[in-house]
């Protein structure tokens, strides 16, 4: 089977882009990898649309789920990152990640919704007691939002 990134530059460089009948060829985790591999190429343009492909043509998979959730971030088009982060937070469920949760957290804060991303700390850190990272966000959200030093029950 042909490798998606290369065909997807094969197609750009002649002023193309696949359809989304060529890219349903692929599994999400061919999908994720060759998103990987464009944005390790620099050819951000190209992930992106694969990664709205990949979400449209797969918006259960877990694989695509994840990929677009970083795209989102990276491009910084937080109520996306949002979104995304929670639809995979529900299908990893107890499974999420440290990873996941700090993203979560980020982005709420990064759209402005400081509440929830406290929130967000808060059960981050009742799954991942003491990690650095989380107290770290939970500490500056407390202090944010005027609640001072606040104990967490673990």
């Amino acid at each position: 089977m042909p490798n998606l990134a290369q065909e997807l530059i094969s197609y750009a460089e002649r002023g193309q882009m696949l359809s989304a009948m060529q890219v349903s060829r692929f599994s999400p985790s061919e999908i994720r990898l060759a998103i990987q591999s464009l944005m390790a190429e620099d050819r951000d343009a190209l992930a992106y649309a694969l990664g709205d492909a990949g979400l449209a043509l797969h918006p259960d998979s877990e694989d695509i789920v994840a990929i677009t959730s970083l795209l989102a971030v990276m491009r910084e088009d937080w109520p996306q990152a949002v979104d995304l982060l929670r639809q995979l937070m529900e299908m990893q469920g107890g499974q999420a990640t440290v990873f996941t949760h700090a993203m979560l957290i980020r982005s709420l804060r990064c759209d402005l919704e400081l509440a929830a991303a406290f929130d967000a700390a808060r059960e981050g850190l009742a799954r991942f007691p003491d990690h650095p990272e989380l107290l770290k966000e939970y500490d500056a959200l407390a202090a944010t939002l005027g609640l001072g030093a606040v104990s967490i029950t673990h």
